[in-house]
C-alpha cells in the first residue's frame, strides 16, 4: 500500500517507518522497530491512539489493519522492565484500569502514594499511563526528556533551564535529579495528553499541555516537594480510571474542591520554610532555593528533608 507510514517515538527520538503496509503483521511491526529504536523484540511496548493504549503484541500474525493502526499513526515504544523483587509481585500488578471511556462514573479522587526517590514525577506520569506503580519507568522519561532538550534549544535554552542544554541532558539523566515544570511540558507533549497538577500549597491547579487541544487529560498532586499520581475511585467498585476527556468539567471541579480541601488541612511543604541536609556533605540549608544554590556549587544531588 503506497504512501503508509508510522511514527514513531521512543526515548532515541523520533522517526518515520515507511516500509510498512496496513496488511503487515504485528511481526513485521516488530522487527522493524528492533532496527528503528534498538530494543530488543521480547522487551517492546507499544503504545497507540489517543489516549495511548497498550497494543498487544501476542497475535504475530494480526495485520496491523485489524490491530487498528492506520498510516499516520504515532507509536510510542517503550522498553519494558522485567527485574520484579518476587516478593513485591502484587504491588506492581496494576489494578483493574480503564484506559479510555467517553464518560466519568460516579467516585472520588484518590492519590496513590508513590515512593520518594527523586523520581516520584516520573513515577506518578507511569502510573496515570498503566494503572501501576513501576519505579523503573524514570529512566525511560529521562532520556525522552534529553533527547527533547537535545534537539530543540530555541524553546529549550539557558535561560529556560538555568544552565546550558548540555549540561542539563547530563543532570536529567541522573536518577537523583527532580523532575517539575520543564519536565511535565516535555511529557505532556511526548505522550499526547494533558497533564493537570493539583498544586496543595497554593489551591490551584497548572494545566501542562492546555493549550494543544489535546483530548485527554491525567491528574497528579504536589505538595511542594513530592508528585504523587490521582485516580478515581468509582463508587460502585471495579475498575479505577486516571486518563479522562478534557472536556470533562466535573473531574476538573473535584479536582479544585481536592486542592482546597489539601491546603486547608496543611497537606504540602512549605519548599521556603522546611530544612534539607545535604547527604553528601551533611550540610543543611533552609529551603529548596539554598539547597538549589548549594547542588550547582558542589555538585551534590541528594538531599533528606529534617
Amino acid at each position: 500500500m503506497a504512501g503508509f507510514a508510522l511514527k514513531i517515538k521512543s526515548k532515541n527520538g523520533q522517526n518515520v517507518l515507511k516500509n510498512l503496509t496496513s496488511k503487515s503483521t504485528v511481526a513485521d511491526l516488530k522487527t522493524a522497530l528492533v532496527t528503528a529504536t534498538n530494543i530488543n523484540k521480547n522487551y517492546l511496548n507499544i503504545l497507540y491512539g489517543f489516549p495511548p493504549k497498550p497494543l498487544s503484541l501476542s497475535s504475530n500474525d494480526c495485520t496491523l489493519e485489524q490491530c487498528g493502526i492506520v498510516s499516520g499513526e504515532t507509536l510510542i515504544v517503550e522498553e519494558k522492565i522485567t527485574n520484579i523483587i518476587p516478593n513485591k509481585v502484587s504491588e506492581n500488578l496494576p489494578r483493574p484500569h480503564i484506559l479510555e471511556s467517553t464518560m466519568t462514573r460516579p467516585g472520588i479522587l484518590i492519590k496513590q502514594v508513590v515512593p520518594a526517590d527523586n523520581s516520584c514525577l516520573f513515577t506518578s506520569i507511569g502510573f496515570v499511563l498503566n494503572g501501576k506503580v513501576d519505579t523503573n519507568v524514570g529512566s525511560f522519561m529521562r532520556e525522552i526528556i534529553a533527547n527533547v532538550v537535545q534537539n530543540d534549544t530555541d524553546n529549550y535554552s539557558e535561560a529556560i533551564l538555568g544552565k546550558p542544554p548540555s549540561e542539563y541532558c547530563k543532570w536529567i539523566k541522573k536518577s537523583e535529579s527532580w523532575g517539575g515544570a520543564i519536565e511535565l511540558a516535555v511529557l505532556s507533549e511526548f505522550y499526547g495528553i494533558e497533564m493537570a497538577v493539583v498544586d496543595t500549597l497554593n489551591a490551584i491547579i497548572n494545566r501542562f499541555g492546555e493549550d494543544k487541544n489535546f483530548s485527554h487529560r491525567v491528574f497528579l498532586m504536589f505538595d511542594g516537594i513530592h508528585y504523587d499520581p490521582l485516580f478515581l475511585e468509582p463508587f460502585d467498585g471495579g475498575e479505577i480510571q486516571t486518563l479522562f476527556l478534557t472536556s470533562d468539567e466535573s473531574i476538573l471541579k473535584q479536582a479544585e474542591t481536592l486542592a482546597m480541601e489539601a491546603k486547608s488541612s496543611r497537606q504540602f511543604t512549605d519548599v521556603d520554610k522546611f530544612t534539607l541536609k545535604c547527604l553528601v556533605c551533611g550540610q543543611f540549608f533552609k529551603g529548596q532555593l539554598q539547597a538549589r544554590s548549594h547542588a550547582q556549587e558542589s555538585g551534590h544531588m541528594n538531599f533528606g528533608e529534617v
